[in-house]
This record gives C-alpha cells, sequence and structure tokens, in this order.
C-alpha cells in the first residue's frame, strides 16, 4: 500500500478490506428479512460482483466494467421491486460491515455517502399504502 494512498480503496487497504467488506455486508443481507427475498439462493455470483463494483467505485481496478461492461445500476436492478426501505435496509447492512471490516473514518463517511446516493438511485417501487 502506498504511504499517501490517492483513492478510498488504497486508504482501506485494497482487495483484503474490500473482500472482508463484502463478506460481512452479505452475512447481513442473509439475516435480513427484508433484503433476502431480492438476493438469489446462493450469494456466490452476486458478492463477486459486489467486489468488482466496490473496487472499480472506490478508485481500485476497474474490474465492473472488464468483466461486466458498465455497470448500468438502474437497468440492472429494475426486474427487482425496490423501495425506500429496501435502500435503507440495505444502507445498515453496509454501514454494519463497514465497521466490522475496521474501514476508517473518513473513508468510511466517504464510502456512506456515495452509496447512500447508489442505494436511493435504485429505488424503482413505491411503499405500499397501509391504512
Amino acid at each position: 500500500m502506498n504511504e499517501h494512498p490517492t483513492t478510498i480503496y488504497e486508504a482501506i487497504g485494497g482487495a483484503a478490506t474490500m473482500e472482508k467488506l463484502v463478506d460481512a455486508f452479505y452475512n447481513r443481507v442473509e439475516q435480513d428479512k427484508l433484503l433476502r427475498p431480492l438476493f438469489p439462493s446462493s450469494f456466490d455470483d452476486v458478492k463477486q460482483r459486489q467486489y468488482w463494483f466496490l473496487t472499480q467505485l472506490f478508485g481500485g481496478e476497474r474490474l465492473y466494467e472488464a468483466n461486466r461492461g458498465n455497470p448500468m445500476l438502474r437497468a440492472r436492478h429494475l426486474p427487482f421491486p425496490i423501495t425506500n426501505r429496501h435502500a435503507k435496509a440495505w444502507l445498515v447492512c453496509m454501514e454494519g460491515a463497514m465497521i466490522e471490516a475496521e474501514i476508517p473514518e473518513p473513508a468510511r463517511e466517504a464510502m456512506m455517502h456515495r452509496l447512500t446516493m447508489t442505494a436511493y438511485h435504485m429505488v424503482n417501487t413505491d411503499e405500499p399504502i397501509t391504512e
């Protein structure tokens, strides 16, 4: 790792930390009753794609682009009904995973800021109206 990291990816420890983050995140998703139904029975493929995406997003190699092309996140998530509650639950899982993966401040805050915008951009379904 560089003495003076130039990207968030470098500042958090690169690939090893990103792997810890993705593992910790999906451990949380597995236990989340709201989020779990949105994912396939096996997390293997989605974990790999998430690792590629987060690596690229935070300044590492352009792994997602190399393996899957342009992320086009909103289009890729349209088949899944995502509400504001889903976005919030996703962010709670990610924040807990960042703490578990020991991502330091200010990198964690910067990552959460960017991921909050991304999570709410995925919302494509209104909350059901209940009386």
